[in-house]
């Protein structure tokens, strides 16, 4: 009976029995929301927006502790919206998907106007090529039919997030 009634006392101390902080007073701390940000960062690039969200989810309590982690990860070059905005571009571009898209869904993610357009410019990618070769191997090299059939290839491309001007640069045999 002593026993118990030292360890409640400890506990309600703020001590738990071996002699360690409780689980009351154990708030999250900052290796704690610094190793649950390196495990998202590992599994794959995220923007600084959504990785707060992400934190934030797990440790509601701490936003401006989250905050600091976060900056530390940016100035020790663990997280990038520009390397987010690169391999992002690449992924979506390797799924057949347009320049309107790609950067809607980055602007989701809370990447900068300023770094998506310069990720934009420095990616080096044929987006009139990028068309005709998703249009080739959606459609072949049969041309449509008639319009009715061209208007159902164009609104295809459109979702696909490529411009009008992406898909009037399609020969008519294709488009």
């Amino acid at each position: 009976m002593v026993k118990w009634s030292a360890s409640l006392d400890a506990f309600l101390e703020g001590e738990a029995a071996d002699g360690g902080p409780s689980a009351i007073d154990s708030g999250p701390s900052a290796t704690d929301v610094r190793r649950a940000a390196m495990d998202l960062l590992a599994r794959r690039e995220h923007g600084r927006k959504e990785l707060f969200q992400k934190l934030k989810k797990r440790f509601s309590a701490v936003p401006d502790l989250i905050e600091e982690e976060i900056e530390k990860l940016k100035e020790e070059g663990l997280q990038s919206d520009s390397r987010l905005a690169e391999a992002f571009i690449r992924a979506r571009f390797n799924r057949g998907q347009g320049p309107v898209k790609i950067k809607a869904e980055l602007r989701g993610k809370g990447v900068d106007e300023n770094i998506i357009s310069a990720a934009f410019e420095s990616d080096g990618i044929d987006w009139f090529q990028h068309i005709s070769d998703v249009a080739g191997r959606r459609f072949g090299d049969t041309p449509p039919a008639d319009a009715k059939e061209r208007a159902k290839r164009g609104r295809f491309l459109l979702q696909r997030g490529f411009t009008s001007d992406h898909i009037r640069s399609l020969d008519r045999s294709r488009c």
